[in-house]
């Protein structure tokens, strides 16, 4: 298999995407955060000091999406037409899940945009809720669809 981003001495590189054509592309992704019963039920209640956790979770998330290229070092800075997060309560971890999808019209999917989402939003979970305790465990960030590009669609199984 030969990885993209590495050139022929094995250095990290970033892909030159100029000649692909431009396609619509688009990318779901979701992760969890697990937490106490206690911060669960602040969350749940909407009784954190720092504000609402959902809604500024998924305010974050949207940043988050905006800004990969500026954290991915290999990422190019892309468009985004639009990009969605949801976050919500998940009483069986007990915690909060979040869902985030991404889209564009380009030459490079949009994959790292929707994890990236995710992953800002579960982070900013964390940090709003941390005064509940540090025992939280952010898991399960995946890609669960993405479409457009030269490789076509791929979806997760159990999605």
């Amino acid at each position: 298999m030969k990885l993209s981003h590495i050139d022929e001495a094995g250095r990290p590189r970033m892909v030159d995407v100029g000649a692909k054509p431009e396609t619509a592309r688009r990318a779901v992704a979701e992760g969890c955060i697990r937490m106490s019963e206690e911060a669960y039920e602040a969350v749940a209640g909407n009784l954190n000091p720092k504000g609402d956790v959902l809604t500024t979770a998924e305010l974050a998330g949207t940043t988050g999406a905006k800004r990969t290229a500026d954290l991915i070092p290999l990422c190019h800075p892309i468009g985004l037409d639009h990009v969605e997060v949801t976050a919500s309560l998940a009483p069986d971890l007990p915690g909060v899940r979040v869902v985030a999808s991404a889209s564009s019209v380009g030459r490079t999917g949009v994959e790292m945009e929707a994890l990236t989402a995710v992953s800002v939003a579960l982070l900013t979970v964390y940090d709003m809720v941390k005064a509940a305790g540090h025992d939280m465990e952010i898991h399960d960030v995946r890609l669960l669809e993405k479409t457009g590009g030269a490789k076509g669609d791929w979806k997760r199984a159990e999605y």
